[in-house]
């Protein structure tokens, strides 16, 4: 078994822009899919509210896929 941990999150420009920055589920499901395409499958994942120049925030997931060697 292999694995890859991968930190999803939207660009800085919504954050910044609208004050915050959740991540679009239409593109995280397009993340999700590409992945398992090439044989990743989730293995766990973590929700992360990351600050940014100190009055922003965005969202974020730190994700750990896994699969067969």
């Amino acid at each position: 078994m292999e694995y890859k941990v991968v930190i999803y999150q939207e660009g800085m420009l919504g954050s910044l822009l609208l004050g915050g920055s959740k991540v679009n589920p239409l593109k995280f499901s397009d993340f999700l899919n590409k992945n398992s395409s090439e044989g990743w499958r989730v293995q766990t994942m973590e929700k992360d509210i990351r600050r940014m120049l100190l009055f922003w925030k965005r969202e974020a997931y730190v994700v750990i896929l896994g699969r067969d060697k």
